[in-house]
């Protein structure tokens, strides 16, 4: 695989780095990429695509904290070779930044062109490996003080309960030397799941799935060797010919499609007590990837409804109601709905007392949009929307809306049921009792409901 340029613009289209690896593309690629990106959204359509051409270059590009990640090139690779490389270079930088944002990689803009030339040479990739770019490159990062973070930050979505991870969590560098000459020992393991369910126009479940990731970020000192365990009723492989088929006699549990695990991970006594043994290389990695489509309650139950109301108007109801326990919180809530392209006006009515909530409806998409700050798991929450018709609507006015889709985080929760039972770490001294934080969170990938 070969790539022409890397670079990284900010939010405003501002060149943070640009590296030019052939000079095979005119130097105006990053103008060209941003007023395409920038158009896009103004012709009221969604999101660029992560890979588009413009007069015979190959633009591919992933949107991480607010920043654009992009190559481009000339010639036919992989495109989701070509995205892969931008996520794991991002994340190479974040191991050795701490923190993704403007200002780090400003300060540290020596650090990140050794790091690219380390990771690209000529356009073809040498490696991507936080654990082996340690012995090559020599900067040490200029780390970013807590303050000077933005508020957003993503360990906020992991803040909730008694005890409360570190503020510092996920914004320190894996190489950085501390400047008190200490070391705080600590691991971190996410088990992040994003799910896809589809709801018929009835409220039935017509498909789900899930795809999930084990993180885990290490921060101990001398590579101690780590056992995980998982459930011990954890299943994987639903056919008999599956390379992986440890189905219990009962056939309950947390039944797995199928998954992969990380090369350093070792498999010995997996088959015997769901137990993975492995060294952690530095830098935050995958320890599995898994998806599941065995049949689990949705986080979110969505009712929609749409009729005529008039010769010109329509009312739409769309009811939400959260399925999962009291003391878990869900954030950054938001419900999206297509409504019919003769639509000229919408105005809304939310339950008594409601708070948190935002209604709109963007014009030139003709957009329904309804987001929550957050929503306590048990509560059930309704929205009217009086729509006004710029002209008389012939047929099934169903078949010109919707459907409602969501998106939501929901953190210390997870809907497969896949759990870390124990996190061992084997030390050699026995005065060292590192912090061990296991997180969960859930996420919606396509959340969709069919009026």
């Amino acid at each position: 695989m070969m790539i022409s340029q890397f670079f990284v613009l900010s939010q405003r289209g501002d060149n943070i780095v640009f590296r030019d690896y052939r000079a095979e593309v005119p130097k105006g690629s990053t103008e060209t990429f941003f007023r395409k990106v920038k158009f896009w959204k103004e012709d009221g359509n969604a999101e660029a695509p992560p890979i588009f051409n413009v007069d015979g270059v190959n633009y591919f590009h992933v949107k991480v904290v607010g920043l654009y990640f992009v190559a481009t090139t000339r010639v036919n690779v992989s495109p989701s070779l070509v995205l892969e490389l931008l996520q794991r270079i991002a994340r190479v930088i974040k191991d050795y930044l701490g923190v993704l944002n403007e200002d780090s990689f400003r300060k540290n803009f020596v650090l990140v062109y050794e790091l690219l030339d380390e990771v690209i040479d000529f356009g073809y990739v040498q490696t991507t490996s936080t654990e082996v770019l340690k012995s090559y490159v020599f900067n040490e990062p200029i780390l970013i003080a807590p303050a000077r973070l933005q508020p957003i930050d993503p360990a906020a979505i992991f803040t909730q309960g008694s005890k409360r991870m570190p503020g510092t969590a996920v914004t320190k560098s894996v190489v950085a030397n501390d400047p008190a000459g200490r070391r705080r020992e600590e691991i971190f393991v996410d088990i992040i799941e994003k799910i896809s369910v589809t709801f018929s126009s009835s409220g039935y479940i017509l498909t789900s799935e899930i795809d999930g990731t084990i993180q885990m970020k290490s921060y101990l000192s001398g590579n101690p060797e780590i056992r995980l365990a998982l459930n011990e009723d954890l299943n994987i492989g639903r056919g008999e010919r599956s390379v992986y088929d440890y189905r219990s006699s009962s056939g309950s549990g947390v039944i797995l499609d199928d998954c992969n695990f990380h090369e350093s991970v070792r498999l010995d006594s997996f088959d015997s007590d769901r137990t993975l043994s492995l060294v952690p290389p530095d830098g935050e990695f995958p320890v599995m990837n898994y998806r599941m489509t065995q049949e689990f309650k949705p986080p979110f139950h969505v009712n929609t409804l749409i009729e005529e109301a008039g010769r010109l108007k329509a009312e739409v109801i769309i009811k939400i109601r959260a399925e999962f326990p009291s003391d878990i919180i869900a954030n950054t809530i938001s419900i999206q709905m297509p409504l019919p392209n003769y639509t000229s006006r919408a105005s809304f009515e939310l339950e008594h007392g409601a708070t948190g909530q935002k209604t709109d409806f963007k014009e030139t998409s003709k957009m329904l949009e309804w987001s929550f700050k957050k929503i306590v798991g048990g509560a059930e929450h309704t929205l009217r929307a009086k729509l006004t018709f710029s002209q008389e609507f012939h047929g099934n006015i169903t078949k010109e809306a919707g459907p409602v889709s969501m998106t939501f985080t929901i953190p210390m929760y997870n809907v497969s049921k896949l759990q870390v039972k124990y996190l061992q770490i084997a030390k050699n001294s026995s005065n060292s009792n590192p912090y061990r934080w296991v997180r969960y969170v859930t996420q919606a990938n396509s959340y969709v409901a069919r009026i």
